[in-house]
């Protein structure tokens, strides 16, 4: 039996009931993705959203219609973040407890956020899916009322207000593009926008390493990934939901995917050219349109759903754009061993206008002839035809020169 789709009305009432709750997040220009698209291209900022992503919107609206006895039975939810939050918020405002089970290797920040807005967090698991399990077993144990993070008709309306908001900010918009995880808001969106707008392209994207939709879509049925690996930890579902695959299928016009290498490009863009920090699962609508992995009308808008991302796991972003964009190269340059070799290297290196952030000498390797020494240079260029001009000059200056991209 095909589960009923969520209506415009019931994204309307979910408005409604968010109005003094949720902030209706900016739309803002991006002049790389103009350029790169002949025409305009916006970013909807959820990221800036409270608690950090648009998943508020749709746990307050589920918390909010539980009866008092309900609340007094206290919620649950698994997530790897972001649900995680927006439920523990709405908890408070609601209150009612929550308690949270996150997977093992969630980000630090998220958990310690988590924690901060009055949730009892429980680690089960190493991913979603798993966690998953866990808090609907609590749930069955406790009597809590467990807080699906997509695949529930309350959810889906209120991740559809941001739907409703792109339309009014932006009543010319022709292509909304937007990340996919379990398939909550671009299940939302779609009805908001086809509603409204039926002449309006509705986007989805998956991380390569955890694109469940795909594969469901070409089965006519949610299937169940055998294994996630990407960086986008907060789209990392092994499955989307039965709900929300019947939203995608009827709704959605096309769902394309990014790699990590791709992400970590649009990352970097949108902390270097928009000012703006997003978290992976965030950037990817803006990756597959850097990327060149759709064609579209403008003007179009990238939904930005999050900006929860831990500093650490940023820096290593930053490290693995820079490579994937051809601005930061690792290479080993094997040299004889006697005083002077290096100053020469480096004064080279600096002649070719490239600036070196670590040097470091093996003597010690097997494959080194006697007298050789390798040294290993990171080194930030101007982009990928400046480190091309720089490994032919250090190879025409008679080194043997092999280049590295250890972040990709």
């Amino acid at each position: 039996m095909t589960p009923e789709l969520v209506s415009l009305a019931d994204i309307e009432a979910a408005r409604e009931r968010l109005r003094s709750v949720v902030r209706t997040t900016p739309i803002e220009p991006c002049r790389p993705l103009s350029a790169k698209l002949g025409g305009p291209a916006w970013l909807k900022c959820e990221n800036l959203q409270r608690a950090g992503s648009y998943k508020v919107r749709g746990a307050y609206v589920r918390i909010s219609r539980l009866s008092e006895q309900e609340r007094a039975r206290g919620v649950v939810a698994a997530s790897a973040g972001n649900h995680a939050q927006g439920v523990a918020l709405a908890a408070g405002l609601c209150k009612t407890k929550a308690t949270v089970f996150m997977p093992v290797g969630a980000p630090l920040p998220k958990v310690a956020a988590t924690k901060g807005y009055g949730a009892r967090v429980e680690f089960a698991g190493n991913t979603v899916d798993e966690a998953l399990v866990a808090a609907q077993e609590f749930a069955e144990r406790t009597g809590a009322v467990f807080i699906h993070p997509f695949d529930h008709p309350d959810v889906i309306a209120g991740q559809g207000t941001v739907g409703l908001e792109i339309l009014e900010q932006r009543p010319d918009v022709q292509t909304i593009i937007t990340g996919i995880g379990g398939g909550g808001l671009i299940s939302g969106l779609a009805v908001a926008a086809k509603a409204l707008r039926p002449d309006i392209t509705v986007i989805g994207v998956q991380a390569a390493g955890a694109a469940a939709v795909p594969p469901a879509l070409r089965a006519g049925r949610p299937v169940r990934l055998p294994s996630i690996a990407t960086i986008a930890d907060g789209i990392a579902v092994g499955r989307c939901g039965d709900l929300t695959f019947s939203h995608i299928s009827k709704l959605v016009d096309e769902v394309v995917t990014v790699t990590d290498e791709e992400i970590s490009r649009a990352l970097l863009m949108l902390l270097e050219r928009g000012k703006m920090v997003a978290e992976p699962a965030g950037a990817v609508g803006v990756a597959a349109l850097l990327a060149g992995r759709v064609q579209v009308k403008t003007p179009v808008v990238a939904v930005v759903s999050g900006g929860n991302i831990d500093p650490l796991l940023l820096l290593r972003v930053i490290e693995h754009g820079l490579s994937a964009a051809g601005r930061y190269l690792h290479v080993n340059v094997r040299c004889a061993d006697r005083p002077g070799q290096l100053a020469a290297l480096l004064s080279l290196i600096a002649d070719q206008r490239a600036n070196v952030l670590d040097v470091a000498h093996q003597r010690h390797d097997p494959r080194l002839h006697f007298g050789e020494v390798e040294v290993e240079l990171s080194v930030e260029t101007r982009g990928a035809e400046h480190s091309d001009q720089l490994v032919t000059a250090l190879r025409a200056a008679g080194y043997q020169v092999d280049v590295d991209t250890p972040f990709a």
